[in-house]
């Protein structure tokens, strides 16, 4: 254990590697889901993780040039101990009043998903999250996520972070989270209402 801490113990290092699960982000793009850590601990942070083999960065384009950051291999394996973590801090008080990035909600779906009350239920939905499109299935009693747009979606969910987290979280239904204009829904709402059911 103290070997894994050496890696990743460090402040905001699991939270970057969470903001890359879903794959590839620019600096910037990590900055915005990381709003609270500053520009120079967010450096070094990436210059940790490249040291010890969990994140890589790599250039794309043209047309447009960027470098990226993404998890290696290694680095992907650290999944599911960020979702065991999250499942042990579901006790813990949390401030719900503050910013969440999409990243974070999506693995927060992860955790609290419970494949027992999913059963054989099977979905596929497109989520977008204010500029991030995500596309959320089940089947098997699994949740798969990948960042880009549903191939055949059985419904369509938009809303920003807090919107959909709202929806999610804070009790009530779906249709009376549409009726409220806290999301929108398209296509099969008792489908979707299933999917929540099986997050809560």
């Amino acid at each position: 254990m103290a070997r894994a801490l050496d890696v990743v113990g460090k402040r905001w290092a699991l939270l970057v590697v969470r903001e890359l699960l879903l794959g590839p982000k620019r600096f910037r793009d990590l900055q915005r889901g990381l709003d609270r850590m500053s520009q120079n601990v967010l450096s070094q942070r990436l210059r940790d993780l490249e040291g010890a083999g969990i994140v890589h960065h790599r250039q794309i384009g043209p047309p447009v040039s960027a470098r990226v950051y993404e998890l290696t291999e290694e680095g992907a394996a650290l999944e599911p101990v960020l979702i065991a973590l999250g499942r042990w801090g579901r006790g813990r008080p949390l401030d719900t009043s503050g910013p969440m990035s999409p990243d974070a909600l999506l693995l927060a779906m992860r955790t609290t998903f419970d494949p027992a009350i999913a059963g054989d239920f099977a979905i596929e939905v497109d989520v977008q999250l204010g500029n991030d499109r995500v596309a959320v299935t089940v089947d098997d009693g699994e949740l798969r996520m990948m960042r880009g747009p549903a191939s055949h979606p059985d419904a369509r969910i938009v809303g920003d972070v807090a919107g959909v987290r709202a929806m999610l979280y804070r009790g009530g239904t779906v249709a009376e989270a549409v009726e409220t204009g806290t999301v929108t829904v398209e296509g099969n709402l008792e489908a979707v209402q299933e999917l929540v059911d099986a997050i809560r």
